[in-house]
């Protein structure tokens, strides 16, 4: 039995994370007392407080509820996106409770599971949770623990209490990834990130590499083509590679018409034809690559239910999501998407131009971190120059105090494109509503997308 089973109570700090809520929902279905501490109320720490959590907003020890002051019921779980000298944090420390890092509980509750982990600098959330809909769609079922809230279940995390898979989205922050042992890895992308924590790109490649290492034998280890990256598998795991055009799984025949796209998958145990993407979007040729290649490397080779899966795959919410598109042929778009590294910002961008050719590309877009922005301002203003117009905003800073002389400044000097403003956020409301834009894309890991509701319903008055 896990050690965390021996506990009734489980508290978590940084309660309101996307990744947190899976592991909370996950003890709420088997029974547990789940209580948490968050900075701030959002819709997911509202839903979560109504399936049945105990989230509070003040950081102070006060506020743990009585039945979680026992460190002998009580397990305290928490996210390294948390400062380490948070009051809470220290009490339970202070008070000898054990605490485990949000990885760590994952890596617990699937050791005794077929796991399939997704890894990559991007595209993991996407391809982890077409593959929980594959596996979901089919007998099988799955215990998903997601990073995005997929739509068609309206949640990030998936309970199948008879099936022995699970499907986990590998963060590589913090080497959370590290305490994971996946039945089946797959590697999306290792463009460098979260040099905060690493330091180097060196670091960052050797963070992946020894993650191929915790795959156990007997398993599957698939990766992208052309990675910068040297894998060191076990003996007895399987390696594969991907990609869209190349690889031991990829597509062919690739086919566009108006909103469709459709291609054969091929695979070592055969060609799957006619897959039809639920989400028509170039990039999700390659997404649903990779996560076909994870359930067939577990062993479920079904290609009926992965046609259908595919079809039927919504897509995850803040992950190339459409909010509104006006009835005419060449009415208004706005599109939002959680990019947030320079490579995924070009791929949001490109995606767009390919849906909406010859059409005036809006992007507004939120910086997330001081630190991505300081290691990667070139990058980004190269990204953003391909927009017609650009919003830039200011910095969300997120878990980072300021860094002296960083600003979104550094980026927005850079952009080509002429046209182009620099504002805080509290002014994209209002400029959005002086700009007749085309097509709009909403991009950043922030809170850009609250304001779209807004946004929204200035067009609507606008009809009026």
């Amino acid at each position: 039995m896990s050690q965390e089973h021996i506990y009734d109570n489980i508290y978590f700090v940084g309660a309101g994370g996307i990744g947190m809520a899976a592991l909370e929902r996950y003890y709420l279905s088997r029974g547990k007392n789940v209580a948490g501490y968050d900075r701030t109320p959002t819709a997911l720490t509202t839903a979560l407080q109504q399936e049945g959590a105990d989230i509070t907003f003040d950081p102070s020890d006060s506020t743990i509820p009585a039945a979680f002051r026992d460190p002998a019921t009580t397990l305290v779980v928490y996210t390294p996106a948390v400062p380490e000298d948070l009051p809470i944090l220290r009490w339970f420390r202070d008070n000898g409770f054990e605490i485990m890092k949000r990885a760590k509980v994952l890596g617990l509750i699937t050791r005794d599971t077929k796991s399939l982990c997704f890894a990559g600098t991007h595209g993991k959330t996407t391809t982890s949770s077409m593959a929980a809909h594959i596996l979901q769609t089919g007998s099988v079922g799955c215990n998903a623990f997601l990073g995005g809230v997929l739509k068609n279940y309206d949640s990030n995390f998936l309970l199948s209490p008879s099936s022995s898979y699970s499907v986990i989205e590998a963060d590589e922050y913090d080497r959370s990834f590290h305490h994971l042992s996946p039945t089946v890895a797959v590697i999306t992308a290792t463009d460098p990130d979260h040099l905060d924590i690493y330091g180097t790109e060196e670091a960052y490649l050797e963070s992946f590499a020894h993650f191929t290492e915790l795959v156990r034998p007997g398993g599957a280890l698939i990766v992208h083509e052309g990675l910068k990256l040297h894998p060191r598998p076990q003996e007895g795991v399987r390696v594969y590679t991907y990609s869209r055009d190349k690889g031991d799984f990829h597509a062919g025949y690739v086919r566009y018409t108006p909103g469709h796209i459709t291609f054969d998958l091929v695979t070592p145990l055969g060609v799957i034809r006619n897959v039809n993407l639920g989400v028509p979007v170039e990039v999700n040729i390659e997404n649903a690559v990779a996560a076909t290649a994870a359930v067939i490397a577990a062993g479920i080779f079904d290609p009926e239910t992965i046609r259908k899966a595919l079809s039927t795959y919504m897509g995850t919410k803040r992950r190339f999501e459409t909010w509104l598109k006006e009835d005419s042929g060449n009415g208004r778009v706005i599109i939002d998407d959680y990019a947030h590294h320079p490579e995924e910002l070009r791929s949001s961008i490109a995606s767009v131009k390919a849906l909406y050719p010859g059409r005036e590309l809006t992007v507004a877009f939120q910086p997330h971190l001081y630190s991505r922005t300081r290691d990667f301002a070139p990058e980004f203003a190269d990204a953003l120059s391909a927009a017609d117009r650009l919003i830039l905003l200011d910095i969300y800073p997120a878990r980072e105090e300021p860094i002296p002389g960083v600003t979104s400044e550094m980026i927005f000097r850079s952009v080509k494109t002429a046209d182009k403003v620099l504002i805080p956020k509290e002014k994209l409301v209002e400029t959005l509503k002086n700009c007749n834009f085309d097509i709009l894309l909403t991009v950043g890991a922030g809170d850009i997308n609250t304001f779209l509701p807004q946004i929204i319903e200035n067009i609507d008055n606008q009809k009026r």
